[in-house]
């Protein structure tokens, strides 16, 4: 009888693991693999390209009306495997930042100090948790809206995550407030860069022009995403069971300590965090003010973590120890940046990115000209799934948009919100992201999860920007 019994467990399992989600890996390369099999049915073709500079920096911009058909290279079957070392050695800086950030964060969890304040600061958010939400989205939203903050985002995801856990949310809420709130500042931004910076520079507009309409969008946004995010989180509150998180969340190991022994923060510990504070206030500027990028502020994090090290009275052994444990924690979050970069790589290899530029920008000239914003809108959102760079897909949409948006009758400001719209609402939801992947992975959070929460948001942002991209075509920018 009992063997009867244990047959039918092991059927139950062999079920349930039959219809498991493929991990992240495998679905990153599967998206390789249909990648490539496209080459085989998508003709070859590319456009000249030149060097120019935009915004004091050199950028190699495609020259309109010069596609021209080239020599079809498919990729074979040896060469999907190694899309994957290329897109690893394309997208190193990335890979190596989030290394050497998660090992400087794994310094600072070995001195217990930020999980000694975020235990402080849940006993003191006692029934005003949520008003956090609206103080951390609006700050990140910042940083998306005037210095561009991506790839710096990382970082937070392992500090707010156990936060809003330890506040009684869900993990999903903790990645949210980092991925949505810059996501929204990133995507209304009015004087981002690496977005509106370069796309109005290669459409010969004056910098960060428009800046008041832009701005009154943005406020659009954020205030939107915050709704968005605060009335999930008030649901988890209530019942943490209504979370899509709470099977996942409840497996997480977070530190039951923290209401005993480490309930109080000791000198040394609030030394440490005042000076990840201090990191953070230096990121802030010297992006802003240096152009300090990921070469930067990941020697910023590791002088913040050996210091923190020193000040935790951490052995030089521990403190290289932590390090490597801390980068253990991210293995997943950074090799998955490369497997993403790894379809850029088919498309690029392949001769057959220019192509989709190509016939996408036919189709828009076609349009009427009430439509021919939103035909760019919905191209610039489409193209984004493959071009996941802001600033890379402006040099490469742009100078075939600028005389195109002239050709149709849109102005040059509403082509301009059209790319930066279109660009930025789908990084938070594209598997060829690889700030999102990391992140998610960083998080913990299934992609497939994540999809399912957030789909409701990505849908209204685009209904969002498609009648804010009507109304400045046809009653503000008409020219």
């Amino acid at each position: 009888m009992s063997g009867n019994v244990n047959t039918a467990e092991e059927n139950s399992q062999k079920q349930k693991k039959k219809w498991e989600f493929p991990h992240v890996f495998a679905l990153m390369f599967g998206l390789i693999i249909i990648t490539a099999v496209m080459t085989y049915f998508i003709p070859a073709g590319e456009y000249e390209r030149e060097t120019t500079v935009v915004n004091g920096t050199e950028r190699t911009v495609v020259i309109n009306d010069t596609y021209h058909e080239a020599e079809g290279s498919p990729t074979g079957f040896f060469e999907v495997f190694q899309t994957v070392h290329k897109g690893m050695t394309q997208s190193a800086d990335i890979i190596f930042f989030i290394f050497i950030v998660g090992g400087a964060f794994g310094i600072l969890n070995a001195t217990k100090a930020i999980e000694t304040g975020l235990a402080n600061l849940s006993m003191k958010m006692a029934d005003k948790e949520i008003y956090l939400i609206p103080v951390i989205m609006t700050l990140f939203a910042l940083g998306g809206g005037t210095f561009g903050m991506s790839e710096e985002t990382i970082p937070f995801i392992m500090i707010l995550v156990p936060l809003a856990m330890k506040l009684g949310f869900d993990s999903l809420t903790g990645a949210a407030m980092v991925i949505i709130g810059s996501g929204a500042g990133f995507t209304a931004s009015f004087m981002n860069p690496f977005t509106v910076g370069v796309a109005q520079g290669i459409a010969e507009l004056p910098t960060f022009s428009g800046m008041g309409i832009r701005f009154a969008m943005w406020i659009i946004f954020v205030a939107f995403s915050i709704a968005f995010v605060m009335i999930y989180a008030k649901k988890v509150k209530k019942n943490p069971e209504k979370s899509l998180m709470y099977k996942i969340d409840k497996q997480r190991n977070l530190d039951d300590s923290l209401d005993g022994q480490y309930k109080k923060l000791t000198g040394r510990q609030a030394v440490i965090i005042g000076l990840l504070v201090a990191t953070i206030i230096i990121l802030a500027i010297g992006v802003i003010y240096f152009d300090w990028f990921i070469l930067e502020i990941a020697s910023l994090f590791l002088i913040m973590g050996v210091i923190a090290g020193f000040v935790g009275k951490l052995r030089v052994n521990q403190i290289a120890e932590s390090f490597i444990n801390g980068c253990k924690e991210l293995i997943v979050g950074a090799l998955v940046v490369g497997f993403a970069y790894g379809i850029l790589v088919v498309l690029e290899e392949s001769n057959t990115i220019d192509t989709i530029l190509f016939a996408a920008s036919n189709l828009v000239s076609q349009l009427p000209t009430a439509f021919s914003a939103i035909g760019m809108y919905v191209f610039q959102s489409i193209l984004n799934f493959l071009v996941p760079s802001g600033s890379g897909q402006a040099a490469l949409t742009m100078p075939i948009m600028t005389p195109l948006s002239d050709l149709t009758g849109v102005s040059r400001q509403t082509a301009v919100m059209a790319f930066q719209l279109g660009d930025g609402i789908s990084n938070s939801i594209t598997p060829t992201s690889g700030v999102l992947m990391a992140s998610l992975a960083i998080a913990k959070i299934p992609w497939t999860t994540w999809f399912r929460w957030i789909i409701p948001w990505v849908l209204l942002s685009y209904l969002a920007g498609g009648i804010i991209l009507t109304i400045v075509h046809m009653f503000i920018w008409t020219s």
